[in-house]
């Protein structure tokens, strides 16, 4: 059986899973009384798995020319083409949503990017349900894809790693030995466990917070997939209060390191955790960012001579490390002591700091978006040996091979990636512009888009901005923004290579 499924094209699978997965909302549907809710998604799926059986008996035995060209192109497939098939069932509901609308919410579900044209009291739970299950399928996709199919053509950050000849060599050795479905096949096998434990256990922890089980759930699967996902407008309405946000932080720590995952023994992984550039940097903007944040109240409330307790300056604090931490994985939540961060000093905090969280993004390899961790350490590294070298012309940067390689190859990488993301960034913001979107509310939408952290149009500027209200042109901007941020540039440019397409 496992054979017969490794011969099956990767887009099919992800087509059956997709199929498969919409029976999940229907006994939510059944207990909530939604008939026409349950009906769509169980036609659905059934439809869809009828169909991928029939094209599957069809291409079996069908062989591939060229793998990674088939890899990359089933990729892109995956984040722009899937969310059509997605869409139908929440279309069918009683959503009352255009297509085109349902379209966006499944792409921005899929890339985890979490913006939304509906509002909560819109949707009933089974559709909630779908949103945040779709949002983490796309986090275990990305997750998965990640290690299997972009580590071994040294994309998606992997590049940095791999500016290591010796590192290069062994990826290089590993992709050409073992096939490109038995890889993918046998990472799926390996992290669904995982991901789906550290599910179920951040779900009894907010349950057991207070939560409502329901809740909970979403909650849980947005976490761990940082697709930022609530049927609730905010975590304020929630029951789970400063111990469940405590619970989320803990999770999110999966998506500021790959080495939170691997599979090495407890001593050994404590000790490269305790090394890890990428958590270590993480971890360091976590704790100072919301502390200087806390600072700047704390002065601003001493200017105008307000009074305020102690436990009003912890949740002040709190909201800001809850917020920065969520922010920085790019998941989005927005703590339900925010405001109360602001309203303690009477002063509002920019959205600039948010906006520069969520471009800096979380570690390689995670579902977390934006330019990520690595690439902005290697970049600081280079910049520490270029002012070493100011003071000290000759002199040697030590550390090792891999150090030096690292700043030289790696931080070459890094900058071209930075400046791609810079250009596409400013490539969206002249196409929303077209559309008669502000320049403040291009800025907001882009880095929301690109760095796949869609809550921040709510929060970043000085009013929300509502995906609903934008017109069609400019959502199917951003939904192709949501792809390119997802997928990242360099492998949408891989896909020029003239060796993809040769023979």
């Amino acid at each position: 059986m496992i054979a017969q499924l490794k011969q099956i094209p990767l887009s099919l699978l992800f087509l059956g899973f997709s199929g498969i997965a919409m029976y999940a909302p229907v006994p939510l549907a059944i207990v909530e009384r939604e008939w026409a809710t349950a009906r769509s998604f169980f036609y659905s799926g059934t439809i869809l798995i009828i169909l991928v059986a029939m094209l599957a008996i069809a291409t079996s035995g069908r062989k591939v020319r060229n793998p990674v060209r088939s890899q990359l192109v089933t990729l892109l497939a995956a984040w722009a083409v899937l969310p059509i098939i997605l869409a139908i069932p929440l279309f069918e509901g009683p959503s009352g949503a255009t297509f085109f609308e349902t379209y966006f919410e499944m792409v921005s579900s899929l890339t985890t990017t979490g913006a939304t044209v509906f509002d909560a009291n819109t949707l009933n739970g089974a559709e909630h349900l779908w949103r945040a299950l779709v949002g983490w399928l796309g986090g275990f996709l990305f997750w998965t894809v990640a290690i299997a199919i972009l580590a071994p053509l040294s994309l998606g950050g992997f590049e940095i790693i791999g500016s290591d000849p010796k590192i290069a060599s062994r990826t290089t050795q590993i992709g050409s030995v073992m096939k490109h479905r038995d890889r993918f096949a046998r990472h799926v096998a390996e992290l669904f466990p995982v991901c789906l434990g550290l599910t179920a256990v951040l779900w009894l922890l907010l349950v057991l917070s207070g939560d409502d089980s329901f809740v909970a759930l979403c909650h849980a699967m947005s976490v761990l997939s940082t697709s930022g996902i609530s049927p609730l407008a905010g975590l304020d309405e929630g029951g789970a209060g400063i111990a469940g946000e405590g619970f989320m932080i803990l999770f999110m720590v999966f998506a500021l390191s790959r080495r939170t995952f691997e599979r090495d023994g407890l001593e050994k992984r404590v000790t490269t955790l305790r090394r890890d550039p990428e958590l270590r940097l993480g971890m360091m903007i976590v704790l100072v960012v919301p502390l200087i944040l806390f600072m700047r109240h704390w002065i601003g409330a001493i200017e105008v001579r307000a009074t305020g307790t102690i436990w009003e300056g912890f949740l002040a604090l709190w909201g800001g490390f809850f917020t920065v931490a969520s922010f920085l994985t790019s998941t989005g939540f927005e703590s339900a002591y925010w405001d109360t961060a602001q309203s303690w000093s009477r002063l509002e905090t920019p959205g600039l700091i948010l906006l520069g969280l969520a471009m800096i993004g979380g570690g390689v390899a995670t579902t977390a978006g934006g330019v990520k961790l690595l690439r902005v350490f290697v970049l600081y590294r280079h910049a520490q040996r270029e002012l070493e070298r100011l003071v000290h012309p000759h002199s040697i940067g030590g550390s090792g091979a891999h150090a030096r390689s690292e700043r030289r190859h790696g931080a070459y990488l890094a900058w071209i990636f930075f400046m791609l993301f810079a250009f596409s960034v400013a490539a969206v913001m002249l196409a929303l512009s077209l559309t008669g979107i502000g320049f403040e509310p291009a800025v907001i939408l882009t880095v929301a888009a690109i760095s796949t952290t869609g809550p921040l149009a709510s929060i970043a500027g000085d009013i929300p901005i509502f995906y609903s209200t934008l017109p069609d042109t400019a959502k199917a901007i951003l939904m192709a923004a949501m792809v390119l941020g997802r997928l990242e540039t360099l492998a949408l440019i891989a896909l020029f290579n003239p060796e993809f397409w040769r023979g």
